[in-house]
């Protein structure tokens, strides 16, 4: 395993918790908030698909921290492996040679976070 995803997600939210909270940067963190939650309203697309859409982009891009975060939405909401894998096949095709090795990352995030939820229920 190159990563726990999980607990990639557990150090980050703290980090994160630290920026929120940070002088200068909480207004700008409040406002990446609102972003965030108004982008991922359901609409005339769902919030599993958003998530789909956001984790392709986290491959493409390259963010390891995207695809914690993403994979573990993807999968809280119920995405299945099917769909995982379409979404990177479409980030590998925008990607190119480095979206495969992060198509990876996010198919082992994914999987991590899946069991979580199964073993919860």
């Amino acid at each position: 395993m190159i990563h726990d995803w999980p607990e990639t997600t557990q150090k980050l939210s703290a980090h994160l918790r630290d920026l929120r909270s940070g002088e200068g940067v909480a207004e700008v963190m409040k406002a990446f908030s609102a972003m965030a939650q108004n982008a991922t309203k359901t609409g005339a697309l769902d919030a599993k698909t958003k998530e789909l859409i956001a984790l392709a982009i986290g491959v493409a891009t390259r963010c390891d921290d995207c695809i914690a975060f993403h994979a573990k939405a993807a999968a809280q909401l119920g995405a299945s492996r099917e769909e995982i894998m379409e979404t990177l096949g479409m980030a590998i095709y925008m990607g190119a040679g480095p979206s495969v090795m992060y198509a990876s990352h996010a198919v082992q995030a994914f999987s991590q976070f899946a069991a979580q939820k199964t073993a919860a229920e």
